[in-house]
């Protein structure tokens, strides 16, 4: 029988990660604020998982200055849309053939 899991990224095991990426491709970019209060998860909890991403190109930072305070915000790579596009493309054929 065929691995049915097989198309799934292990990048994307993580609820924060798959939380991250949804969130992501739908906008433009958004601070770490707004991921933060989005995902209701700590900040340590939340940079922990957009270094993960970013370390794996599937994620991109802008650091900026918004009235002499520090904005850092994010935005999906390319590649990382189309990983993320075969991910549920993946769990979508999973979730048909039950």
């Amino acid at each position: 029988m065929k691995n049915i899991i097989s198309g799934l990224n292990k990048l994307f095991d993580s609820r924060i990660k798959l939380g991250i990426m949804a969130v992501l491709s739908v906008n433009n970019s958004l601070s770490f604020n707004t991921l933060k209060e989005l995902l209701d998860i700590t900040d340590g909890n939340l940079a922990t998982h957009l270094k993960s991403l970013e370390k794996n190109e599937l994620v991109e930072v802008s650091k900026q200055f918004i009235e002499r305070k520090p904005n850092t915000t994010y935005s999906i790579t390319p590649t990382g849309r189309n990983l993320f596009e075969q991910h549920l493309n993946a769990l979508e054929k999973l979730i048909n053939q039950s």
